[in-house]
């Protein structure tokens, strides 16, 4: 028999570097989708470049003050980026631009649909220019088709995908309390640019990414979309119950929590019965015995599970539930994420700087073992490295005077 192998210590980090070193990224960018996905690139070690205006950066400077004073939004999207500050619409700022494209692996943009183009920074004429260059375009609905040139916010996109028409209960439909449809098309983005990037390690060259918010949500929409179009009704809205299976939903519990627990099948409906209802015969009873059963009388049921773990505390009702092997799980909120023991015990959790000090983050999901931690860079002030870039693009000392004497860089 071939002895078991024991684990192996990890390789000194340094033994590894991150994947994405010695790539540079040029984004102009705004709001979710083109940060969060170029966010990703600098995590894993990309070198990211990111143009703003002069006149107050990327608008997600200014959704709030909630992280010491920054932006929620813009903390969690742009650690370890270089803000530069141009105005586009001068000839100067706009070649700023392209001499740093010129030296770029990749350029990304989520300009309102056509400013690119205007600009002469969209995917097709970058890519012709530049042959090496992956180019990607975010919009909210694509390049052509009658939608293409409709404004494209979040929660528009969500209703257009059909995700607020699933999601809410069967009074009021609710649109997702993150912004779904931003980041489905950040992380589309994020992983057409690691396609690219394999593709042109094969062929030597890059090429155009597109990717729009309304495709990028619509292909999460998976289950209900094929459910509806292959025969089914449309999955109703349930609030946090299941649609087809009970009990599966949230209860309160004596001290004022929630804890939902999913029965997935009729063998863990006895075990629950027996060992946390404490009514073992339900196991049995013809209408609770089966997963159909239960449905059609949901109502009962639910109110059998709800009686049961009212008389309880959160953390015992969980530990009677995990006992019984049913599935189940604490109905948090935000603030207790932030302190969740599996988080903490899994050491997520780094600072990164900013402009107002160290801000707690989380360290990004993808895991590397056996090389360099994820590169959680600062969060950057507005135009903070602006006049470093401009030297390395070749801008003398008068001519880089100019340009913020004009507003054209800041």
């Amino acid at each position: 028999m071939i002895p078991r192998m024991q684990p192996q210590p990890t390789a000194p980090a340094a033994g590894r570097p991150l994947p994405l070193e010695g790539i540079t990224v040029v984004s102009v960018e705004q709001a979710v989708a083109a940060p969060f996905a170029t966010r990703q690139l600098a995590d894993l070690g990309a070198r990211v470049i990111k143009v703003e205006r002069v006149d107050g950066g990327d608008f997600a400077r200014g959704y709030d003050t909630a992280a010491a004073g920054l932006a929620s939004h813009f903390v969690w999207c742009n650690r370890g980026k270089e803000s530069i500050a141009l105005d586009l619409k001068d000839p100067r700022g706009l070649e700023v631009v392209r001499r740093l494209v010129a030296e770029a692996d990749v350029f990304m943009q989520n300009l309102a649909q056509g400013a690119a183009a205007r600009l002469g920074l969209d995917a097709a004429t970058l890519c012709a220019a530049h042959p090496r260059l992956i180019a990607v375009d975010i919009s909210g609905y694509g390049a052509t088709g009658p939608y293409a040139d409709k404004r494209a916010y979040d929660m528009l996109v969500q209703c257009e995908a059909g995700l607020v028409s699933v999601t809410g209960t069967p009074e009021q439909p609710v649109k997702a309390g993150i912004p779904a449809a931003d980041i489905a098309a950040a992380m589309y983005a994020f992983s057409g640019v690691l396609a690219a990037l394999v593709r042109r390690g094969t062929t030597g060259r890059g090429g155009p990414v597109e990717v729009s918010m309304l495709e990028a949500l619509a292909e999460w929409m998976g289950h209900p979309l094929h459910h509806a179009m292959h025969g089914g009704a449309p999955p109703a809205r349930t609030g946090l119950a299941h649609a087809v299976i009970a009990p599966y939903d949230a209860y309160p519990t004596a001290d004022g929590g929630r804890v939902l627990l999913s029965v997935q099948n009729d063998r863990e409906w006895r075990r629950l019965a027996e060992q946390v209802l404490g009514t073992p015969e339900l196991g049995t009873e013809p209408a609770f015995a089966t997963n159909a059963a239960r449905v059609a009388n949901r109502d009962r049921t639910d109110a059998l599970v709800g009686k049961a773990l009212a008389a309880l505390t959160a953390d015992t009702a969980v530990a009677r539930l995990e006992r019984a092997g049913i599935a189940c799980a604490r109905l948090r909120d935000v603030r207790e994420v932030a302190e969740h023991p599996q988080l903490a015990a899994r050491d997520r959790w780094r600072e990164v700087e900013s402009p107002v000090g160290p801000l707690r983050a989380l360290l990004p999901p993808i895991t590397l073992p056996g090389g360099d931690t994820a590169r959680m860079g600062a969060v950057p002030a507005l135009g903070e490295h602006t006049e470093a870039l401009l030297r390395a693009v070749g801008m003398t000392d008068d001519e880089i005077a100019a340009l913020r004497r004009d507003g054209v860089a800041a």
